[in-house]
């Protein structure tokens, strides 16, 4: 028997996910609802707590094949469950083939059938249903979640309700959530629907935080972050995004060994196999919300090794760097990171970024003249910063020096003696998805492309359709190009056009290599059981 406190059998929360999985060894992460050993195959690790909830992230060692797996509370059986299918745990050999899952965006299925009909059908929840009528030799690798895994901001009304019963919504910060307490209620039902669940136990998952983990407008600005820090709850708020980010995703994306080597890990599990280890994650929390010396407090970014290709996947929110007279989208020291990192052995590189490179042209003007209108230069500038947090103005074309410098960088990489077949930036954040492929002043060895998939379940509105659409056009992204260079905006050092898109469907990629070759297709879900291609293309 499963046992936690005296009389009370010990049950699974939440999970499994499957998370890091290599050629021999994988981790599995799951809550319980209170302590106990977690034993998966021939491994086991006893939970931690924090904040009064239980958590383990398992190591499994020596894995040679594929095989199903159990998940044991000290020895009882919790999962599968009755009726599921069993969850697989498959190594990642370094071999010349991948395929590669990526998407963003994706908000909780509701109870009320209203609004489920206005979010169409989940391309997570489908993608699961297609999966368990697929041989396995044909199923992914890994899927990379790159942002909005929840929101934070925009709850649902069954998450209201219980929202209302813990305090007086009336008072800020109403229906959103306050503080880490409320974070494991919305992951709880974040990925509670049972083909999700199934699809993160078996498909290995990497993810990135964005702006609606914690708030809409997260860091946009140094501006937004001075407003926040006068809100008397913000403070709980960004601490317990934090916290239950790096418990809920964060860990996860950190193999054996950087497990081993993380302080901040080493210290949760010996304060929290003994007692409760949230004070070292406000902690750490409150340290990596801070800047100091043009510089933050913790990395979030990682890199992977899958098969023939490099994923170095990007903190693009909270490693902002937004105190000093040079605002950036990564500090010096991840800039730093990043050049030595990209430098691999691998035939492709991919960098994943939750926010595009590569905009819709007027877009991207347009947000570099707002970011020049911001400053003192500027003739408006507390109406263009009010236009900025209003229209979401805040991608790497509005962080113009760090968006040249990530240029630079992948221009050098492409065009060096031992450049890879393909460079390709995956994102998501915008709720359309759409392929681009960049041209520089002279031709690269690497293709280089901006592959953007979102979102997975949140469609844009459709008021927004047409304007996004026309913002690929030549005369309109000429025009704001004009506006753009008459403020004062330098030349682009990089031009790029749109092969495929804008698609507007809830959507998740695939993107596939073997050894040279690579393709992508983006996969728009018809229905909850059901996926249509609605792009492929050949990559290199």
């Amino acid at each position: 028997m499963s046992v936690g406190y005296p009389g009370q059998v010990t049950e699974l929360v939440l999970g499994p996910l499957l998370r890091y999985v290599d050629n021999t060894r994988a981790t599995v992460w799951v809550e319980t609802d209170g302590p106990c050993t977690v034993s998966v195959l021939d491994a086991s690790a006893r939970t931690f707590q924090v904040g009064g909830h239980h958590y383990a992230l398992v190591i499994v060692r020596d894995l040679d094949t594929t095989a199903p797996y159990e998940v044991r509370l000290d020895e009882r059986v919790v999962w599968p469950e009755p009726g599921s299918p069993p969850s697989w745990i498959r190594p990642v050999p370094r071999s010349a083939k991948l395929r590669l899952l990526f998407g963003s965006c994706h908000f909780d299925r509701p109870e009320d059938a209203r609004l489920r009909n206005a979010l169409g059908p989940d391309a997570l929840t489908a993608y699961g249903a297609q999966l368990a009528r697929t041989p396995e030799s044909d199923w992914p690798d890994a899927l990379l979640l790159l942002g909005d895994q929840v929101y934070a901001d925009e709850t649902t009304p069954e998450l209201q309700r219980v929202l209302r019963a813990r305090r007086d919504v009336r008072r800020p910060p109403g229906t959103e959530v306050a503080d880490f307490e409320e974070y494991t209620l919305l992951y709880r039902q974040a990925w509670r629907d049972a083909g999700i669940r199934w699809l993160l136990s078996t498909v290995p998952t990497m993810m990135i935080f964005d702006d609606h983990d914690v708030r809409d407008d997260w860091n946009t600005s140094r501006e937004w972050r001075v407003r926040m820090a006068r809100e008397p709850w913000w403070p709980e708020r960004v601490l317990g995004g934090l916290i239950s980010y790096w418990i809920y995703q964060h860990i996860g994306n950190l193999s054996p060994d950087e497990l081993d080597r993380d302080e901040t890990y080493q210290q949760v599990l010996a304060a929290g196999r003994s007692g409760d280890a949230l004070p070292v994650l406000r902690e750490h929390a409150a340290r990596a919300d801070t800047e100091r010396d043009g510089e933050k407090g913790a990395r979030w970014s990682y890199y992977r090794d899958l098969g023939p290709a490099r994923l170095v996947v990007l903190d693009t929110r909270c490693g902002r760097i937004l105190e000093t007279a040079e605002r950036a989208m990564l500090s010096d020291g991840d800039f730093r990171w990043l050049r030595k990192t990209a430098d691999s052995d691998r035939e492709h590189l991919v960098l994943a970024s939750s926010l595009p490179w590569l905009l819709p042209h007027a877009v991207h003007h347009i947000q570099s003249w707002n970011e020049l209108a911001c400053t003192d230069l500027g003739r408006l500038p507390k109406l263009a910063e009010t236009l900025r947090q209003f229209g979401d103005l805040e991608h790497w074309a509005a962080f113009r020096t760090s968006f040249d410098r990530l240029t630079a960088l992948i221009r050098d990489r492409a065009d060096a003696a031992s450049a890879p077949a393909t460079i390709s930036v995956l994102s998501g954040d915008v709720h359309h998805s759409y392929l681009a492929e960049a041209e520089f002043t002279r031709p690269t060895r690497s293709r280089v492309l901006q592959l953007t998939c979102s979102p997975l379940h949140n469609p844009a509105p459709r008021v927004l359709r047409g304007p996004l659409r026309a913002a690929w056009t030549a005369p309109l992204a000429g025009l704001f190009r004009r506006l753009a260079e008459r403020a004062g905006v330098a030349p682009l050092p990089v031009e790029w056009r749109k092969s495929a898109g804008p698609f507007f469907g809830n959507a998740i990629g695939e993107l596939d290599f073997d050894g040279p070759r690579a393709e992508v297709r983006l996969l728009e879900a018809a229905s909850e059981r059901r996926l249509t291609t609605v792009c492929h293309e050949q990559l290199s």
